[in-house]
């Protein structure tokens, strides 16, 4: 623009004006189709992903009785997958070339999408977006499987060794196991009170044909179930499982085009919030699981809904463990701080109570694949607001809320409202310009499956500590003293070491400007150790001396992490078999 020009300094000026107030999305956003397969335990259904997202997709499609030419864009989750998952997915649907995000956001994955799409919708950017969210998972606990790399939970980790040390349960458990063990010392919770949110969420699920178990327990089953890390016992965690779930998020326009009123629900908030400060820096596991961000998340979320919690009739929350669920009573301010036992106790979060929490059987119950758990919540809280959730359905529901949490971290809540509809709206959208005539498509009433019993695990061997072992000799001249170290291990290889730590470890060691490395394989043969730089399945980098004092005993692995003095590349899951090595050593 040039400056002669009479419009030159009024645009410029005109450019340089900042708004008053935080630009906010206005838009109203709908689900008017869900749909989702029946969960099932890994390996139990010959299916692949494919399969389960077409299922998925072609019921959320038939439920708002729309063709799939009319969505504009699809987010599709999952965590254990290639990429491009997602297109492969919503290929089954149709080949229509939109734009579609590969989601991961680990446990937080199936609502991330959704969020995604409810941002779309709310900014105007399209007017029909398809989420969807699948997982096809491995039997047994959840691990890392990329070992060459900094795992992203190294910090929450962290936090967990310098307050709890490491037991002998998968890390999850005991992540989540020891907020409550905090909960409890803080508050004077009780184990009973973990195990009644088990007892409530299995008997909800009986009435759910798309849960994974349908099993009833009473509060002495629950409680005396294999202990998987205290408080925590088998029967308040959940499974892994196979499964997809999909909804069709539209704009006000677009409901109105197709006659969608009845069907849709509103989205009337939904916020995502990450780890704060206050995460890593208090040494509070609570908040390491996710306290302050679901606090931080549903504070927003109110606040766009202009509700509070004691507006809310069905709360879908994400009960992975049954500590979870308990401290998420507080952070959505369920109940103060400290009484969240009373709140259970009372029956205050079950049918006749003032909240109804994870109708469906929740995770615990219900079943927990990853991509698709926070869509199967949709779809839940969109039954109860329309009715139709048959046995499981909630009298007098007006306000719903989801809670969808991923440790590394995301959580993600939404609010859901029945809506109300004036006079069509006038020239908001490109609605008019989207798709064809609708299809009805018709929905198919899902088979209530046959009850599914849990299978207890095997125990996993104890592992005993290390004994303290005198320092290696010292090392040649100009070498390293770890050279020395190395070498008397590899006298005390053996093919019981490597059945009992099955792993490849690779040390990089240093010291001044001299710098070495030791690949340890302890899972092929009877072991091997030699010099070099190769691939493993954990790597551990360390000074000569720390080293040196590691295996003598002399440093304990946890302050080591904790200090810096031990980093820590792949599974870190893994690193902890080091004391089985370390007890060679203490035997030279």
């Amino acid at each position: 623009v040039s400056t002669q020009s009479t419009w030159g300094p009024f645009l410029i000026g005109l450019l340089s004006v900042r708004p008053q107030q935080p630009f906010r999305m206005s838009r109203r956003v709908f689900v008017v189709g869900v749909g989702m397969t029946k969960f099932e335990k890994p390996g139990a259904r010959d299916w692949d992903y494919p399969d389960m997202a077409q299922e998925a997709i072609t019921k959320a499609l038939a439920d708002a009785s729309i063709p799939y030419d009319t969505v504009e864009q699809a987010c599709v989750g999952y965590v254990y997958g290639d990429s491009t998952c997602g297109q492969r997915a919503v290929y089954t649907a149709g080949l229509t070339g939109i734009p579609v995000y590969n989601v991961n956001n680990n446990c937080a994955t199936g609502s991330t999408g959704l969020f995604m799409a409810y941002q779309f919708i709310k900014g105007g950017l399209n007017d029909c977006v398809l989420a969807a969210g699948f997982e096809k998972m491995e039997k047994g606990s959840l691990t890392s499987k990329f070992q060459d790399r900094t795992n992203p939970l190294d910090k929450h980790v962290g936090v967990m060794l310098e307050t709890h040390g490491m037991g002998k349960a998968p890390f999850a458990p005991q992540m989540f196991g020891n907020a409550g063990r905090e909960h409890m010392k803080k508050y004077g919770t009780k184990k009973e009170h973990f195990a009644m949110i088990a007892e409530k969420n299995h008997r909800h699920s009986v009435n759910n044909p798309y849960s994974q178990f349908q099993d009833v327990y009473t509060l002495e089953q629950v409680m005396k179930s294999k202990t998987v890390h205290e408080p925590l016992t088998f029967l308040q965690c959940c499974p892994t499982s196979d499964g997809a779930a999909a909804a069709i998020v539209c704009s006000e326009a677009f409901v109105y085009k197709y006659g969608l009123q009845k069907k849709a629900i509103e989205i009337a908030a939904m916020t995502m919030a990450t780890d704060l400060t206050s995460t890593f820096e208090e040494n509070d596991m609570m908040k390491v699981v996710g306290y302050d961000m679901t606090k931080k998340a549903a504070t927003e979320a109110y606040k766009q809904a202009g509700i509070t919690a004691n507006d809310l009739q069905v709360i879908e929350l994400h009960d992975c463990f049954s500590a979870n669920e308990l401290i998420t009573y507080e952070a959505l301010g369920l109940c103060a701080p400290g009484k969240a036992g009373e709140l259970i106790e009372k029956g205050q979060v079950t049918y006749g109570g003032k909240y109804v929490v994870n109708p469906s059987g929740g995770l615990i119950s219900k079943g927990h694949p990853l991509g698709a758990t926070g869509l199967a919540q949709c779809s839940e809280l969109v039954w109860q607001l329309r009715g139709e959730a048959q046995k499981r359905q909630v009298k007098g529901v007006k306000y719903a809320l989801q809670h969808n949490l991923g440790l590394g971290g995301a959580v993600v809540i939404g609010i859901y409202k029945k809506p109300q509809f004036g006079a069509a709206p006038v020239n908001t959208s490109r609605a008019d310009s989207v798709g064809t005539a609708p299809q009805t498509i018709p929905a198919a009433a899902p088979a209530a499956p046959a009850p599914v019993k849990v299978e207890e695990p095997k125990k996993a061997a104890a592992v005993p500590a290390p004994a303290p072992a005198a320092a290696p000799a010292a090392a040649s001249a100009g070498g390293l003293k770890a050279e020395t170290v190395f070498a008397d291990l590899k006298k005390k290889l053996s093919a019981d070491l490597v059945k009992k730590v099955n792993c490849i470890y690779r040390f990089d060691i240093s010291a001044g400007g001299a710098s070495k490395s030791w690949v340890v394989d302890l899972k092929n043969g009877a072991g091997k150790i030699e010099e070099a730089a190769g691939a493993a399945d954990c790597t551990l980098i360390m000074s000569d001396d720390d080293f040196v004092a590691l295996m003598a005993g002399k440093l304990n692995p946890q302050t080591a992490f904790m200090k810096g003095k031990l980093k820590i590349k792949g599974n870190m899951m893994l690193a902890q078999k080091l004391n089985l090595l370390m007890q060679q050593q203490s035997k030279l």
